[in-house]
């Protein structure tokens, strides 16, 4: 439910006419690391309201933000009356409300009284305070002497390779290959390119073969099983280019009609071929699409 445009504009007016103000507008902003928080929402509010610099929405909430994340009431005041008015982004109650909480429980009195008018809607924390995915490097696989197969963990990740796999017609070992290689069977894994999951599925390759959560071992594996499937289809089979392709994107490998000279991807191939160590790998023929940016993905059963 939207706060009362009349409320609104009431308490604008009264908060104009009582003279309350977020910080000291005519205090210059002091340079790069020195700034403080309430430094920032003096800034933030210039922005706000074009004092002596051209007005700039989105420049506002990026400091009004920085001052919200050093936990300081006016910055969570302020961001909070950008999202309930809609300034420089799309009206958002919800935020709103969550961000007058904050401020609300340090004594603010103007969250306070905006707190009341929020009160029905459901507090969410706004993107900019979201704090970041944790990285977690997965770690690199031994190395195999010749002749010597890999000696995966046994567990609910096996098994569950082992279940899923034949539904997709991959072999169960060469799925296990790409999770040693990207996640170590991490299923919390998390790269600084934000892949995520047991086969490091970037969102973009998630959202393409309908993963709901990347950090569900059976959601993911599904995932990277689909994409290994639709991956052996497109290049008839070449294991060496599939991993090439998984690594560094289907375009890459098609541009330089191979292996790409990225030594990533290069040492990626590597790892991949030192524990699966077939060259080639059935295909659905079916399944190779018109271009490589379109696919059709089959579900299995």
């Amino acid at each position: 439910m939207h706060f009362a445009r009349s409320k609104l504009a009431f308490l604008t007016a009264a908060l104009l006419v009582t003279g309350v103000a977020l910080a000291d507008n005519n205090q210059p902003a002091p340079e790069g690391a020195a700034r403080n928080a309430a430094a920032l929402v003096s800034e933030a509010a210039r922005y706000e309201h074009a004092e002596g610099v051209p007005r700039d929405y989105g420049r506002a909430i990026s400091l009004y933000c920085a001052a919200a994340k050093a936990n300081h009431p006016d910055g969570q005041y302020g961001l909070g009356w950008m999202y309930a008015n809609g300034r420089g982004v799309d009206r958002d109650d919800a935020i709103a409300a969550y961000l007058f909480n904050l401020a609300a429980q340090q004594g603010h009195l103007q969250a306070q009284n905006m707190q009341k008018l929020a009160a029905t809607a459901k507090p969410v924390m706004p993107p900019c305070l979201v704090p970041p995915p944790k990285v977690v490097q997965a770690p690199a696989p031994a190395e195999l002497p010749a002749g010597r197969e890999p000696n995966y963990p046994r567990g609910h990740i096996y098994n569950m390779v082992g279940k899923v796999s034949p539904k997709y017609e991959v072999d169960p070992q060469l799925v296990l290959a790409f999770i040693a290689v990207e996640s170590g069977f991490n299923a919390n894994a998390v790269s600084p390119r934000n892949a995520q999951g047991l086969m490091q599925l970037i969102p973009e390759t998630a959202r393409r073969f309908r993963v709901k959560d990347a950090f569900n071992a059976e959601d993911n594996i599904k995932g990277g099983v689909a994409y290994l499937q639709w991956l052996l289809a497109f290049f008839k089979g070449d294991v060496p280019l599939v991993a090439a392709a998984y690594n560094a994107g289907e375009r890459a490998v098609e541009k330089y009609r191979g292996i790409p000279p990225y030594p990533e991807t290069r040492d990626y191939v590597r790892r991949i071929t030192a524990l699966y160590r077939k060259t080639s790998h059935p295909y659905r023929q079916n399944l190779v699409p018109a271009s490589p940016m379109v696919s059709r993905v089959v579900a299995a059963d």
